[in-house]
């Protein structure tokens, strides 16, 4: 193999072709696109080399509107609003965000998905949800810290179910989820366990599930940290000058 090859082959994609005036996204000429696709199917293509059907990308755009954003409470956004006013750039707010999506704080709906892919391919809820358990009190996506029911909940399992009599999804982690959500009553399902039901019936695997929340939630963290760079605050700090923290 030449050196030339070898390079070429070290960056080899099934992603995009760019050569000069050749722009393809998995096989597409970029032109044929533009105007004529949606954002929600142009994440859809780009992560899984096809188009989707109308329904699924209808289904996936739903899911990604309905977790773009939860207000400074949520980290991701405050820890944005803070960057930028220490003088950094929008890019700079918005990757300081993103990276707080981890474990505990954005990483709920993959653990749903495992949650969920766990029932179905075991049967039985009950044995599964004792498991979980068993290794944490915790059940991800079940149960928020500040709303008694999540009002993403309902509009979103709403669609799915009409996505299942629509033969757009078979229905298996969407009946999985509610049993969970009956086993552990009054305990509702929150926008993580919503998002990984519509996330798990679209074929995403875990781990996008994730990947999903990171491309939502980067618009509200853009619009907060735009929204904070017109403010004119200088070292915006976690609480206001005026509250000293407890000394310990």
């Amino acid at each position: 193999m030449s050196t030339h090859d070898a390079a070429a082959d070290w960056w080899g994609t099934a992603v995009s072709r760019i050569e000069p005036d050749v722009i393809e996204l998995r096989g597409r000429p970029v032109q044929d696109l533009i105007g004529r696709i949606g954002f929600a199917e142009l994440i859809w293509l780009m992560l899984r080399g096809e188009r989707p059907e109308p329904r699924q990308a209808a289904l996936l755009e739903a899911a990604l509107v309905s977790s773009a954003d939860h207000g400074p409470h949520a980290p991701s956004i405050a820890v944005a609003r803070m960057a930028v006013t220490c003088g950094v750039g929008l890019n700079n707010a918005v990757a300081t965000g993103v990276n707080l999506l981890g474990d505990v704080h954005g990483g709920a709906g993959e653990q749903c998905v495992r949650l969920l892919e766990e029932i179905v391919t075991d049967g039985d809820a009950a044995a599964v949800v004792a498991r979980w358990r068993a290794r944490d009190k915790y059940l991800p996506g079940f149960g928020h810290r500040f709303h008694t029911r999540d009002p993403r909940r309902d509009p979103l399992l709403g669609l799915v179910e009409r996505a299942v009599a629509g033969g757009v999804v078979a229905g298996a982690h969407l009946r999985a989820a509610l049993d969970v959500e009956r086993l552990i009553a009054p305990v509702p399902m929150n926008i993580d366990g919503a998002t990984a039901v519509v996330y798990a019936e679209l074929g995403f695997p875990a781990p996008l599930a994730r990947g999903l929340f990171v491309l939502s939630r980067s618009v509200g963290i853009l619009a907060h940290a735009w929204e904070e760079s017109g403010q004119g605050r200088r070292n915006k700090g976690p609480i206001p000058p005026s509250i000293l923290p407890t000394w310990l």
